[in-house]
């Protein structure tokens, strides 16, 4: 009973931060005495800035806030979602505020929109509303360079300051200002705390193991206090010093076992440059730790549960197994391409040999998708089962729709995507 309260207070958490923040600067700023289209022009201006200062606030790594408000990755999807919409609102102030003058005269509805008419206050304006459309647009595309993609994502706060910018140039300061001094602090928040490291803690590499075909386990060994994680989490590390510099950036790594002297584990698959380099890391290399981050594990009940874990995907099951023996009945299913893929396999036998709680299935599925029907339980064998998947993208939906039409319910489901940027 108190675990399903404190999920519905975590999923509400963020939905409830932006309702109030919305309604209480609509309401502070609500205009009197106006025609309705331009009441409502200048209202979803407002709905507008909130929600972009809301966005803003979403995109700090901060455990303290991820936890408060159910997670890292439950946070980055909001931030999305929220700066999406506000540019759709956006979009549309300006425009609801020229259809307000348009059948009494086109030219004023021009004049509305044009910079060439108003000077610089509708010139940043508009300068913001393309700074955010430039930053939006590199969220839908995968597939660029990080690089690329970061320096596009940064124009989303030059288009936030912006917008308030032009705020303060049309005249409107009592509630811009203190807008702007919040905006201008979560960017230099996220700035020096998240991406320069300043809340990252100091850590030394032990040692280097390969455990399956390009996948190397790296131990890390606190240099000052260590970070506080529990198993099933994620860090964010960054490899530094004279003897090894990577890509120059913060990657998220599951944590695999965490020592009694506070030592911890991180496995890394070469899934791309950068990732492969980390690969050739030796002993003695310096590493910034941030975090850690996730409850994809967190708050389980005591009911039977199922695992399901593809290729990269066992590593939170792995940590959890690694810190002790199952507390209920669990069927862990293990699946992976070819025995050169199947990392930790053998440990897992070993595992599961000396825990009668724990049924493990593992199974070579090659190049092809698995046959889940096959795999999976029936509905009767499901029907108290608490299921946890973790893997690629494609495995995760296909288990997710193949478990609802066994009768398994949402809630029972429980999957992070660890694909973020």
């Amino acid at each position: 009973m108190l675990i399903g309260l404190m999920t519905i207070l975590r999923n509400l958490s963020i939905p409830l931060l932006i309702v109030t923040c919305t309604v209480s600067l609509i309401w502070w700023a609500f205009p009197e005495g106006l025609s309705t289209a331009r009441t409502l022009g200048i209202v979803l201006g407002w709905a507008g800035c909130s929600l972009l200062l809301a966005s803003l606030l979403l995109m700090l790594r901060e455990t303290w806030l991820a936890q408060w408000l159910g997670g890292l990755e439950r946070m980055y999807q909001w931030h999305h979602w929220t700066g999406t919409t506000a540019y759709v609102l956006l979009l549309a102030h300006p425009l609801v505020l020229a259809a307000d003058v348009w059948p009494n005269s086109r030219l004023l509805a021009w004049q509305t929109l044009s910079p060439f008419s108003q000077g610089w206050p509708i010139w940043a304006g508009w300068l913001s509303l393309l700074f955010l459309m430039l930053g939006l647009a590199a969220t839908f595309i995968m597939r660029i360079p990080y690089q690329i993609w970061r320096l596009l994502h940064f124009g989303l706060g030059v288009g936030v300051l912006l917008g308030l910018v032009h705020l303060v140039l049309l005249g409107i300061s009592e509630p811009v200002l203190p807008i702007f001094g919040l905006a201008v602090s979560f960017l230099g928040w996220r700035v020096i705390r998240d991406d320069l490291g300043l809340a990252a803690r100091p850590y030394v590499v032990g040692s280097v193991k390969s455990v399956a075909e390009d996948i190397v386990e790296i131990s890390l060994k606190p240099l000052a206090d260590p970070a506080a994680i529990t198993p099933g989490q994620f860090v964010l590390v960054a490899f530094s010093g004279p003897a090894f510099r990577d890509c120059g950036e913060f990657h998220p790594f599951t944590v695999s076992s965490i020592g009694a002297n506070h030592e911890i584990c991180i496995v890394v698959k070469a899934l791309g440059d950068c990732t492969r380099h980390i690969q050739s890391v030796e002993p003695g290399a310096m590493v910034r730790v941030h975090g850690a981050f996730g409850t994809f594990l967190a708050d389980r009940p005591p009911t039977p549960q199922l695992w399901v874990a593809g290729g990269i995907g066992i590593i939170p099951f792995l940590a959890l197994l690694r810190a002790g023996p199952v507390n209920q009945p669990t069927t862990l299913l293990y699946l992976y391409r070819a025995e050169m893929d199947a990392a930790f396999l053998h440990e897992l036998q070993l595992i599961a040999k000396g825990d009668q709680l724990l049924s493990l299935k593992a199974l070579a599925t090659g190049d092809k998708a698995p046959d889940l029907n096959s795999l999976l339980p029936d509905s009767q064998g499901l029907a108290n089962y608490e299921c946890y998947l973790c893997g690629p993208r494609g495995m995760v939906a296909a288990l997710r729709k193949d478990l609802h039409n066994r009768g398994v319910t949402p809630h029972q489901i429980h999957f992070e995507k660890f694909e973020f940027r």
